[in-house]
């Protein structure tokens, strides 16, 4: 008996867990096997949370740049903010780049002196 009780609790536990799972991809409450939550979902036009292209930016002396690209379905408007450390010193924004879908964009900038903040805002065309 204590074997067949054995199977039969790794069965309902195998049994439960694939329910729960069928539960959570019906509610789009879906978890990959990495850990990373919806990152087996598809993109639905106008959905907020797949939108932004990702970027990274960074600071060299006076001069930031932000490498920028889209993963997503849809186009990102893109622009660079950079806010200068010195009062005197005019801050800068960048003129708005399109980055269609799995596109990508460098954009550049400087202050005189030194770089207090830089920042990128996303906006849709």
């Amino acid at each position: 008996m204590r074997p067949q009780r054995r199977r039969t609790t790794a069965l309902t536990t195998v049994l439960r867990t694939a329910l729960t799972t069928a539960a959570l991809l019906t509610t789009g409450l879906a978890v990959s096997l990495t850990g990373a939550p919806g990152a087996g979902a598809v993109a639905q036009p106008g959905d907020p949370d797949r939108f932004h292209a990702s970027c990274r930016t960074t600071i060299e002396g006076s001069r930031a740049t932000a490498s920028c690209h889209n993963p997503y379905p849809e186009t990102d408007r893109i622009r660079l903010h950079v806010e200068c450390a010195r009062w005197w010193d005019i801050d800068a924004d960048s003129a708005p780049v399109e980055v269609a879908p799995a596109g990508y964009a460098e954009l550049t900038d400087r202050c005189w002196k030194e770089i207090r903040e830089v920042w990128i805002t996303h906006e849709r065309p």
